[in-house]
């Protein structure tokens, strides 16, 4: 009996070791980009890390909102628009879901946890679409560069995935846009019809939210690679640049190419505010979005530029 009693204590001290440790599992945890400078750093991974909050937040000499899914471009983006023009070296930019600072340009406010946000942005990137619906903001715009849609899953693939078609089966777990405030949501919604009709879009979008297959996200270009990353989905139609960003970054991800036939084609818009605070930093940034040395960063991250 003692011995039995014995290896159950065992057995259970290993169950809850095994779950404390994927508990605590932070090692695939933005922020992905490299903070600023501080003497004093202070991120705790599931905690406090605000990903989406980067640069200067006090008294900042530029101020950008930005569609989350570029994200991956501040670092190198923002440091040679430093060397071109070094006198803006206090930038703030918030890279939530498009559809949310929309939303915070319109209220004039932001809350994150505790935090309120009140800075007014002085150039808003968005998809075109978006960009479109609010001419009236807008004293200038820029197409700058073009992405195009992908599926990101596990290393090695392990569900066998080859299609947008695959995404619509039982056994397959989805991290998914939401349509309400990410218009990639959208997008991807058009590439289910294009790839297995309105039956597609209605499994995916209808039948498995239901039942929990599909997860949709607020934030996908933060959840949807976690999602995969930490073994909660094993699917998640994503922008091209994302997967090939977690690959850059040495995560354990793959691409799953969605045909031409199956795409779209995004096009990123960069809008001056006709109230930017900041208004002469802004025509200059606004100069050098469609700069040679700024293509050559978008190239690097995957963008389209031509």
């Amino acid at each position: 009996m003692k011995h039995i009693l014995e290896k159950l204590f065992l057995s259970l001290t290993f169950i809850l070791m095994t779950i404390t440790a994927k508990a605590q599992d932070h090692r695939y945890d933005p922020p992905w980009n490299k903070p600023p400078e501080s003497k004093v750093q202070f991120t705790v991974p599931g905690v406090d890390n605000v990903p989406d909050l980067y640069g200067d937040i006090n008294n900042p000499q530029l101020v950008i909102f930005l569609g989350g899914n570029p994200f991956m471009l501040l670092d190198d983006l923002l440091a040679a628009f430093k060397k071109e023009h070094p006198q803006y070296q206090r930038i703030f930019v918030e890279t939530l879901p498009p559809g949310i600072l929309a939303k915070q340009i319109e209220s004039g406010s932001l809350v994150i946890g505790n935090m309120r946000i009140t800075l007014k942005p002085d150039i808003y990137i968005a998809g075109k679409g978006r960009i479109e619906e609010t001419p009236q903001w807008f004293s200038r715009t820029e197409m700058f560069m073009k992405n195009r849609l992908s599926i990101m899953v596990q290393k090695g693939n392990p569900k066998n995935i080859k299609g947008l078609k695959d995404l619509g089966r039982n056994d397959v777990r989805v991290s998914m846009p939401n349509p309400k405030w990410e218009g990639i949501g959208n997008r991807i919604e058009d590439s289910y019809i294009k790839a297995g009709g309105e039956s597609l879009k209605k499994m995916v979008m209808e039948t498995k939210v239901k039942d929990s297959t599909t997860f949709l996200t607020q934030i996908h270009h933060r959840q949807s690679p976690m999602r995969i990353l930490y073994d909660q989905s094993d699917a998640a139609p994503v922008w091209y640049t994302e997967v090939h960003y977690q690959k850059m970054i040495g995560n354990p991800v793959e691409e799953v190419e969605i045909p031409a036939s199956e795409n779209v084609v995004s096009q990123n818009v960069a809008g001056q505010l006709k109230k930017a605070p900041n208004a002469v930093a802004a025509k200059h940034f606004m100069n050098f979005l469609i700069s040679p040395a700024a293509k050559a960063v978008y190239e690097k991250y995957g963008f389209i530029t031509n």
